[in-house]
């Protein structure tokens, strides 16, 4: 009998279980086409474009401005399970909060295996608190902050919900418990030891000082995305932290993310919510 290596899974079962990639015909297509798009919107407000907020090449931020004095800032992490994509896939997720008058930050960090976890998750929060200080001398940050990400940006976003430089989050389809990662084929180049999967894994260090949390996932995703979003409702919520869950229906992992880009967008809705 195959060894089984977590809930009851297989090794390939569980490849299997948290390849998003694979599960979703499109997603190649959707990549190229949110570049496409995101080119566009860069090409349109070059202004603030890949700002250093870190010594190393990914250490870069592009702000998009929406017009209005100090508007909130909506800060967004890519996924790409901490080794692949780049901010510049996704600015065009900048397009449904503009259209309500966010400012918005698309976050770049080194990926793996040039970077481990731990590395990434601090370059995160020294960009959130880079945009706190040097944001407001070059007129954006001064007010609201929302950190929001997909996939590995999920949970990098969870990981930012104690810092006081934060007033809420929307974490898409994330990562909370990373410890799945660390037995299946993602952990080739994380290579994540056990100690460091239950450091940095949101779900085993529920605070009970931690700003609002969104979480969203789509009913059509991966059932272990989906356990993994509930569960880190319910823990957040039996701590009595703000935490609400929002199931899109049809939703894959990779669909659900034309709700936050869309100004009417149900994703772009919870943002207005927070």
């Amino acid at each position: 009998m195959t060894e089984t290596v977590w809930r009851g899974m297989t090794r390939a079962e569980l490849d299997a279980a948290y390849n998003n990639s694979a599960a979703v015909a499109n997603s190649a297509a959707k990549l190229d086409e949110w570049a496409q798009r995101s080119a566009d919107l860069r090409r349109r407000q070059p202004d603030l474009l890949d700002l250093a907020y870190g010594p190393r090449p990914r250490n870069r931020i592009d702000v998009f401005r929406c017009g209005r004095e100090a508007a909130p800032l909506f800060v967004f992490i890519h996924g790409g399970y901490w080794q692949r994509n780049s901010k510049d896939v996704f600015v065009c997720m900048a397009e449904g909060p503009m259209a309500h008058g966010f400012d918005t930050a698309l976050v770049g960090y080194t990926l793996a295996p040039e970077a481990t976890l731990g590395e990434i998750v601090d370059e995160i929060r020294s960009a959130v608190r880079w945009l706190r200080n040097e944001g407001p001398r070059r007129g954006f940050a001064s007010g609201k902050l929302i950190v929001s990400g997909w996939s590995a940006g999920g949970h990098l976003t969870a990981l930012t919900m104690e810092m006081s430089e934060v007033d809420a989050g929307l974490a898409i389809s994330g990562i909370f418990d990373v410890e799945p990662c660390r037995l299946n084929y993602l952990n080739e180049k994380l290579q994540l030891t056990a100690q460091e999967a239950s450091a940095l894994s949101p779900a085993l260090h529920v605070s009970r000082r931690a700003a609002p949390l969104a979480i969203a996932c789509g009913t059509g995703e991966l059932p272990e995305l989906q356990r993994q979003s509930r569960d880190y409702w319910r823990l957040r919520s039996s701590a009595g932290l703000t935490t609400t869950l929002h199931e899109l229906e049809t939703h894959d992992h990779y669909s659900i993310l034309e709700e936050l880009a869309r100004p009417a967008g149900q994703l772009t809705a919870v943002l207005l919510g927070l």
